[in-house]
């Protein structure tokens, strides 16, 4: 092999190598390994189960065949690869590097230091150029906001030439391979990338060329929000003298975004931000940004685990605060003493969309969208101001199609667009995934347009969350979530459940009648797929809703979630624990919880 190291060097920060040796391909014999069937966000599974023989590979492989057989020309364009930095994820890179040689991938983008947020990827595939070098698709090594290092999760996911994730038709493919895998290819003798280092690494055997690029993590990302936001605006009001924030990156890949947006671009000072280093356990922490979880972030605020106010003796309270997940595509908002839900969120940001350039400049927004858990808030907008309005099953996928009607199935344009999940995922037709800066940036658009007047007092979050329930009725919501419970324990009590929809629909049970019982179902409007087994929902007559679904996120063991609604139009004021009770006690009663996982007490409430 003979390596010439530095050929072109542009600056010192860019590394240019080029390395003159063989690409030629091994094949490695392997055997299936049961249970790689992605869920909703890719596979996820304890890290040292991703660590044994050939788990990884055998993965990899059923992916780039899969991609292959879809009509991908792996060979032209570019494969990005990126991370949120937990443990694992540098071994993992080198290997999907390895893999994507000998599967004839000729060049390929790295995140700098293997990190970029979920959103950062959807946005460098749809945004870095030049057009030949685009990007047909991405592997994602996250495993979201569940925790990271050697003794919890890791996860991979891959992302389509739209920058969205892998439609049902790719991930089923993939599965169906991973049963049946008795190879797999990979290039042993490809160097090591440097991925500390932005440059470019080349590998030429005679005519065959193999170029790997460590980009900038942020770019792409941060140049494309610029272009939606005012960032003048937001920066008047983050200047002004009476408004104070902290944004909790919570040591997810996060960080390197909030410092690029919030200090370098905002001229914020780095007191701004929390826990803003990527850590590969996330300090041993849980990266999920909710009321339990962010617990550090949430004191600050004023706040305790159920989102009662707590006394904060002299210290002075943050005007705003907001909260990332592992992979940076999550947000939880806060205001002084006051907690915004993520149902509630959307409906504002919806109905507030025209202070936001990105959706004023193009005529306003057109349609919005929620999985069908999060609660009616936004549904009101739509009513009011005219938007297409869709629920779709959880799963940010269901939401690429409804933006991609025009551009890929040539049916009605929906964009602008924004969707939304209760699970604090929030986003736009910008991308194709939730974006969690996205919609810290849209909250800050919104508080600058309603303080344009700097002689006037301040305009809260909870002066903008308010005014909206007393325009469109308040709609109480609470999700509660019983983690690492026995998967079949819980299975038995959705079967129980189904099995009693029929004698359950027209019921009285306590306050409450319920006038449906069903299992969540949905034909896709704009490719017509179908989806069912999507959520257990009991529909009570006045409105209010009970819904239970098994998460296919956890690393380990079942989530069960639980999710309460309960509309009101002029009660607005309650405390949302005391509003939900009743429901609530509802709720457990119709699922006999304690029966089957032995509590009612959830891990966490939001």
């Amino acid at each position: 092999m003979l390596t010439i190291n530095n050929i072109g060097t542009i600056n010192s920060q860019y590394t240019n190598n080029i390395f003159i040796m063989s690409l030629q391909a091994t094949s490695v014999t392997t055997a299936p390994i049961a249970g790689q069937k992605p869920g909703t966000s890719g596979l996820r599974k304890k890290t040292k189960e991703f660590m044994t023989p050939n788990y990884l590979e055998n993965f990899v492989q059923a992916a780039y065949d899969s991609i292959k057989e879809s009509g991908t020309d792996v060979s032209q364009g570019s494969l990005l690869i990126g991370g949120d930095g937990r443990y694992f994820n540098p071994e993992a890179i080198q290997t999907i590097i390895k893999m994507g040689v000998a599967n004839g991938v000729k060049r390929m983008w790295v995140g700098e230091n293997g990190l970029m947020s979920t959103p950062a990827v959807s946005a460098t595939i749809r945004e870095k150029g030049p057009v030949w070098q685009k990007a047909f698709g991405a592997f994602i090594l996250t495993a979201s906001h569940n925790p990271g290092g050697p003794e919890e999760d890791f996860g991979i996911k891959y992302n389509c030439e739209n920058g969205g994730p892998a439609p049902d038709e790719m991930t089923d493919a993939i599965y169906d391979k991973t049963t049946k895998i008795g190879t797999y290819n990979i290039c042993k003798d490809f160097p090591d990338i440097d991925i500390s280092k932005v440059g470019i690494t080349t590998v030429a055997e005679g005519s065959d060329v193999v170029s790997v690029e460590v980009i900038s993590a942020t770019e792409s990302h941060v140049n494309l929000l610029k272009t939606i936001f005012d960032f003048g605006a937001i920066k008047a009001l983050l200047d002004r003298p009476d408004f104070s924030m902290v944004y909790d990156s919570m040591h997810g890949v996060n960080g390197p975004y909030a410092k690029e947006v919030m200090c370098n671009q905002l001229g914020q000072s780095e007191d701004v931000l929390m826990n803003a280093v990527p850590k590969e356990d996330f300090n041993g922490g849980h990266a999920d940004p909710n009321l339990t979880y962010a617990k550090e972030l949430v004191a600050i605020m004023g706040l305790n685990r159920k989102g009662e106010i707590i006394d904060t003796g002299d210290k002075a309270v943050p005007s705003f605060g907001a909260a990332a997940d592992g992979d940076g595509d999550r947000n939880m908002i806060l205001g002084t003493k006051f907690f915004v839900s993520p149902s509630d969120s959307l409906a504002i940001i919806a109905a507030n969309a025209n202070a936001i350039p990105f959706f004023k400049e193009q005529g306003g927004l057109k349609a919005v969208a929620r999985s069908m858990p999060t609660s009616g808030a936004v549904d009101l907008v739509a009513k009011d101001l005219g938007f297409d309005l869709f629920e779709t099953p959880t799963g940010w996928k269901y939401f690429g199609n409804l933006m991609d009607s025009k551009a890929i199935y040539k049916g009605k344009d929906y964009t602008p667009f924004i969707c939304g999940e209760e699970s604090f995922g929030t986003g736009s037709d910008h991308v194709r995934e939730k974006d969690g800066i996205w919609a810290v940036l849209a909250w800050l658009a919104i508080l600058a347009d309603a303080n344009k007047d700097a002689s006037k007092p301040l305009v809260t979050v909870e002066d903008i969350t308010t005014a909206h329930w007393k325009k469109y009725g308040r709609n109480y919501y609470c999700r509660w979530d019983f983690e690492g419970v026995d998967k079949s324990k819980a299975e038995a009590m959705m079967a129980k459940m189904v099995s009693e929809f029929e004698g359950n629909t027209g019921k009285k049970v306590g306050s409450y009648e319920i006038s449906k019982a069903d299992d969540f179902a949905y034909t896709d409007p704009v490719d017509g797929s179908f989806a069912a087994g999507k959520g257990i929902r009991f529909l009570m007559a006045c409105g209010s809703r009970v819904i239970f679904r098994l998460s296919g996120t956890a690393g380990s063991g079942a989530t069960v979630r639980m999710y309460i609604e309960q509309y009101e139009a002029e009660k607005i004021g309650s405390v949302a624990s005391e509003a939900l009770s009743g429901l609530v006690r509802v709720a457990l009663d119709l699922s006999a919880i304690k029966e089957f996982i032995g509590t009612e007490e959830p891990t966490v409430i939001t």
